[in-house]
């Protein structure tokens, strides 16, 4: 009788624990959007230029980093917990702002899949700001307002903010255009301009991409940043 028992409670046992599961996997089904967009927003702002140093990121320039883009994944639930459980600290190497479309995002330097999911990597090694054509990417996510996913909503004439903590380069948007994989001579540099490049993807599975670009339009130094500036970066904390 006793045995009888005793292997009707523990049949209840693992009965409640396996509902327990299901109600977990359950909620983890129902939430997986939110949980996915809630770290990648949080890890974006971990890397806040708020709390760096121009000494800093340039140190970071000199970090050994990759720039495989076959390595790149896309933006699953699985990538994202890969890179969370991954626990990297990424070179940051300074900011991209887009004020009109709310983009405020790190610069990595690399091209890894975690740079992508939690700010914008540069596309090649030795590329400066200001200088040339400065190349950046990052992902396309379900949320609207993360990553580069506002590229979409860019208009010709939009100011794109980037920086090093030393200077903020201002360029204007002079086109935005919808390209396939192969045409990479977008990043190709073009004589007599200074251009930045901002790419991803059309489509969250698509393979074409949505390519945006802007000529440089003026450098200034930090210390005389205005406050469009320093609000587009959220900078106002900072003492320079």
């Amino acid at each position: 009788m006793r045995n009888k028992k005793k292997r009707s409670r523990l049949s209840n046992w693992i009965i409640n624990i396996c509902l327990v599961l299901l109600l977990l996997v359950g909620l983890a089904l129902v939430f997986n959007n939110q949980i996915k967009n809630y770290l990648i927003k949080m890890n974006g702002e971990n890397y806040a230029l708020s709390s760096l140093t121009s000494d800093e990121l340039e140190k970071n320039m000199k970090m050994d980093t990759t720039f495989d883009f076959d390595s790149v994944n896309s933006i699953s639930t699985e990538a994202v917990f890969k890179a969370q459980l991954a626990n990297k600290r990424l070179p940051v190497i300074g900011g991209i702002a887009i004020p009109r479309v709310e983009i405020n995002l790190p610069i990595f330097n690399g091209l890894s899949n975690e740079a992508l999911l939690w700010g914008a990597g540069t596309m090649s090694p030795n590329q400066v700001m200001g200088e040339g054509n400065y190349g950046l990417a990052s992902h396309r996510a379900y949320e609207p307002d993360l990553l580069f996913t506002p590229l979409e909503n860019m208009k010709k004439g939009d100011t794109i903010y980037i920086t090093d903590l030393k200077n903020i380069y201002t360029y204007k948007t002079i086109v935005k255009r919808q390209v396939e994989p192969t045409e990479v001579e977008v990043l190709d540099e073009v004589e007599g301009k200074k251009l930045i490049t901002l790419i991803t993807c059309a489509e969250i599975e698509g393979i074409n991409r949505i390519v945006v670009q802007g000529e440089l339009e003026s450098v200034t130094p930090v210390e005389k940043a205005t406050e469009d500036m320093k609000k587009a970066f959220e900078l106002e904390q900072k003492t320079y």
